[in-house]
């Protein structure tokens, strides 16, 4: 598989490790465009556009893990919901109730997400989304396969 492919389209599939190097990259970038926004060396505006332009590639990502697992990629929407649970305000429930829909019910999905994706290996043989996941090609370089 190529970077390209990797990064922008939606069709195959994708094992746990490049899961796991996409995960990690995403998470760097993030720590280091908000270090440079905190600083001032950039503007937050930038730094949230930055956010914003790597939600496709992520989103890319995911999808082609799920593809693994033999799912539909919209299962990949559960991460939107449970951002959307989180990021919402509950104050007008019950003070005990308030948990519930804002913690509970998020970190539930990020724990079953974080297992269904990163942990657990992908179907072995081909299934409906394609052939056995192969990887990715970070460096260019031709392989035996790509003659």
């Amino acid at each position: 598989m190529t970077l390209q492919t990797w990064c922008f389209s939606y069709r195959g599939r994708l094992g746990r490790r490049d899961l796991w190097i996409w995960l990690i990259l995403w998470l760097a970038l993030m720590i280091l465009l908000f270090m440079l926004a905190e600083r001032g060396w950039m503007s937050t505006r930038v730094a949230v556009f930055c956010v914003m332009s790597l939600l496709w590639p992520t989103s890319a990502v995911l999808v082609k893990r799920l593809h693994d697992r033999n799912k539909a990629g919209s299962w990949a929407l559960l991460l939107l919901v449970a951002w959307m649970l989180l990021v919402g305000d509950w104050e007008s429930l019950p003070t005990r109730w308030q948990w519930v829909p804002g913690r509970f019910i998020p970190t539930l999905i990020v724990v079953t997400m974080t297992l269904e994706l990163g942990v657990f290996r992908g179907t072995p043989r081909e299934n409906r989304f394609g052939k056995m996941a192969c990887p990715v090609n970070y460096f260019g370089r031709r392989t035996a396969n790509y003659q």
